[in-house]
């Protein structure tokens, strides 16, 4: 796995570590004795059980074969992959474009029921307008220098994702930052179509949508980094170098949490129309 910023793939990827030193443990193996029965070097089982070395899952095989404890081989293979996926670099997966990256997500999209999104500074993207998304991918591909020019198709993809509001068997359940309704991708005449379409798909039976106003006290929570929670499966948190999926239930739980308490904050029906209007009335168009 990638070196990567995030707290969150640093401890998976050391859990998974902690995890293989005490299997030796409890073999009653020393690390050089490991080493000498793998055929490796002792630094290698030093560098693996530090974190400083991911494993490969040959390498598992190995050492559950010379720990007795092969009983244990699947779930070390089924956490090792769950770490690898779990930081994506930007740079790394848009390398072919961004519809791919795009597309490979919507199987998770439609077998969701319950939908958690939380936003700062943009609108999520199942609520945008066409002209609002196109605005926000090629802002992205100018800003993370993406070679290939694939934003039609990107765009195809991610409106065509939006028919899962209005299928039926999904709950939606959206809270803004009020500065969402201000900050421009595209200009003025791209938010103010992007205001009016949140005035009309916070009327679809499947939705929610919540708006902090920025005069609220923060005191009880803070602003924090976007994420996406996919029933109580997964979460998705994007930052800056990368894109991190958390399946963990601990901090699963503590995204959940967390978005309870943010849309305590936020105000809904016709208080929350009040704000995007007051915003759409602030635009020169």
């Amino acid at each position: 796995m990638p070196a990567s910023q995030s707290s969150s793939a640093q401890s998976a990827r050391q859990a998974l570590a902690d995890r293989l030193r005490d299997i030796r443990l409890d073999a009653g193996l020393s690390a050089r004795a490991l080493a000498t029965a793998a055929g490796w070097h002792e630094a290698k089982t030093s560098k693996i059980e530090h974190g400083k070395q991911q494993p490969s899952e040959a390498d598992l095989r190995t050492w559950c074969a010379v720990c007795s404890a092969t009983a244990l081989l699947p779930e070390l293979i089924a956490e090792l992959r769950s770490v690898d996926s779990m930081w994506l670099d930007w740079r790394r997966v848009e390398r072919t474009g961004l519809r791919h990256l795009n597309a490979s997500v919507r199987d998770l999209y439609e077998r969701t029921k319950q939908y958690r999104s939380y936003c700062q500074t943009m609108v999520p993207g199942l609520l945008q307008t066409a002209d609002y998304t196109t605005a926000v991918l090629t802002s992205i591909r100018a800003r993370r220098h993406v070679a290939i020019d694939d934003i039609a198709a990107t765009l195809a993809e991610r409106m065509d994702r939006q028919r899962i509001l209005t299928q039926g068997g999904h709950t939606f359940a959206f809270v803004l930052e009020e500065a969402a309704l201000r900050y421009q991708l595209g200009g003025p005449t791209v938010l103010a179509g992007q205001l009016r379409h949140l005035l009309d798909v916070m009327q679809l039976p499947s939705v929610s949508l919540g708006v902090i106003p920025a005069d609220m006290d923060r005191s009880p929570r803070w602003p924090v980094e976007d994420f996406y929670i996919f029933d109580n499966a997964q979460a998705n948190v994007e930052l800056v170098t990368g894109f991190l999926t958390i399946t963990h239930p601990r901090e699963i739980t503590m995204y959940a949490e967390t978005f309870t308490a943010l849309g305590q904050l936020a105000v809904y029906g016709s208080t929350a129309r009040a704000l995007i209007k007051a915003s759409l009335a602030h635009l020169p168009v």
